[in-house]
Formats: C-alpha cells, sequence, structure tokens
C-alpha cells in the first residue's frame, strides 16, 4: 500500500501481444500489496493500463488475465479476422492505408472496460498517442477512454488513424515507447517499468533486408525510453521489471496464440517475483 510521501506509478509500454507479459508482472505486483497511485500506458500497455486502473487488486489481475486468455488468438487487438490477414490483405484497396478496422477492438472495449470514462477510474491513468497533424505527443487524460485507448494503439498500416475532435491520432509508441518521463513528471516517486522484452535484447547489425527496418525502428523506438532512463532526477526510484522471455520477437500474427500468451504471462510472473521477492 502506499505511504503519504510514496507516489507509485506504474508505466506500461508497447508492444502487441508481446504486451502479455505485463500481465504477470501486474499480477506479482499487485500480490505483494503494491498499488499504483497513477497509470501510465502506451499502445498494447494503454490497454493493460486502463483495466489495472479501473481495478487495481489480485481479482483485477486476474480478469485481465482471463481476458487475454480467451483472446490468445488476437482479438483483443483486431478482433474477429486477427488469425485471417490474407482475406484483410485482399480488401487493402479498399481500406487503402491499412488493413484492420478499428470498430472491432472499440467493440471489445466497450464490453470488456469495468468503466467508460477515464474519470470513472479507481487509479488516475493517462495513455498517448502521436498527432499526425502537430507530429507531437498527445496525452489523454479524461473523456471516453475506448476511443484515446484505440488511438494509443492505432498501428500505422495495421490501422487507420484515429479521429478525435478533429485531430488524427496514431500509435503512442511512434513517441513514447516507454513513457517514464511522464510518471517523472506527473510526480512519481517510485515507478515500476512494465516493459515487454525488447529492451532486454541486445541490438545487432541487420543481415537481412527485411531486418534493416526492424533495426531501425527498434533504435527509434528504444532511445527516447534510454535517455529518459538516464535523466530520472535524484530521489526517485525506477524498477525495470523483467520479462523472463528469451526472446523478444516482432509483433506477428504467428505469435497470436493462447500457448504463447500464457507461456509470456506465466514467465513473467515468476521473474518479476523473484525480482520483487529480493528487494531490487
Amino acid at each position: 500500500m502506499s505511504q503519504p510521501d510514496r507516489h507509485v506509478a506504474f508505466v506500461l509500454g508497447g508492444g502487441g501481444v508481446l504486451g502479455a507479459s505485463q500481465i504477470g508482472a501486474l499480477r506479482a505486483l499487485v500480490e505483494r500489496g503494491i498499488r499504483p497511485d497513477l497509470v501510465v500506458g502506451t499502445s498494447i500497455g494503454a490497454i493493460n493500463g486502463a483495466f489495472v486502473a479501473s481495478d487495481p487488486t489480485v481479482g483485477g489481475v486476474e480478469r485481465l488475465t482471463e481476458l487475454w486468455s480467451s483472446m490468445g488468438n488476437g482479438r483483443l487487438l483486431l478482433g474477429s479476422d486477427a488469425r485471417r490477414p490474407h482475406r484483410r490483405a485482399g480488401r487493402s484497396r479498399r481500406w487503402r492505408t491499412h488493413l484492420y478496422s478499428p470498430g472491432p477492438m472499440l467493440r471489445i472495449l466497450r464490453q470488456e472496460l469495468p468503466v467508460q470514462t477515464f474519470e470513472e477510474l479507481a487509479v488516475p491513468y493517462q495513455c498517448v498517442a502521436a498527432s499526425v497533424e502537430h507530429a507531437v505527443s498527445h496525452w489523454f487524460s479524461s473523456g471516453p477512454l475506448p476511443v484515446a485507448i484505440a488511438a494509443s494503439c492505432a498501428v500505422p498500416g495495421m490501422f487507420p488513424p484515429m479521429q478525435i475532435g478533429g485531430e488524427h491520432f496514431f500509435d503512442g509508441g511512434l513517441v513514447h515507447s516507454i513513457p517514464v518521463g511522464r510518471a517523472v513528471k506527473l510526480g512519481a516517486t517510485e515507478i515500476y517499468v512494465l516493459q515487454v522484452g525488447r529492451v532486454e535484447q541486445p541490438l545487432s547489425p541487420p543481415k537481412w533486408p527485411w531486418e534493416v527496418g526492424q533495426v531501425t525502428f527498434e533504435i527509434a523506438r528504444r532511445h527516447r525510453y534510454l535517455e529518459e532512463l538516464a535523466s530520472v532526477p535524484p530521489g526517485i526510484t525506477v524498477h525495470v521489471l523483467p520479462t523472463g522471455a528469451e526472446d523478444a520477437p516482432s509483433v506477428s500474427l504467428l505469435h497470436m496464440n493462447r500457448e504463447f500468451v500464457s507461456g509470456r504471462i506465466d514467465r513473467a510472473y515468476d521473474t518479476a517475483r523473484g525480482y520483487l521477492d529480493a528487494g531490487q
């Protein structure tokens, strides 16, 4: 339980289906009575963050675990067409710039979220998206939750930019892959970083043409997080929870299955539990 002079933040990064690791880490945290005073998230972390901000208890994490397990085929992000990308690709002319409609994700969020607005959350929560028109970070902190979360998850090419208030937004990972700096700005004194495993893996020069984009995007995604981590002011404690994953593959529909999801949840739980129990 948070102490009066302690302001605990959970920071949840992006990473698509790899975000299953965050569920295991959340379980380890809440089982030990570590409750957030603030939650910030981006992309898949915006989804997981909203759920934990609505109910930061063991029961709340159990319900989120059940949701992930029941939608291990990717439906949490992509809806009923998650395992049929070839059908979507055939409609690419219709959709022009994207493969999937955000409609199914919005329906799932409206059905499954315990609350529908930021104001109803048990814990203050913010999620980030990238403004197309202004090329800046936009932090959502009030109003309807589903559309704000969908904006934070609008991966270019997969989803269209979400239009909110006359402005268009793409995935928050474009501007903040793991928004530690936001938690600092909002007054956190102890930060638990729930990353998805990518930052645990070393980068190396690409060996194949298709790896060029992956490596360069990972550099762009990782550098701001590392700079923010290095510039955390004295007196603020940051815990980067390990995921226990041996690798962190690029997000792929091939990984959207229940076995992969449950494996990542279990490994993250075990390693985060070990980290926390060791008092690190």
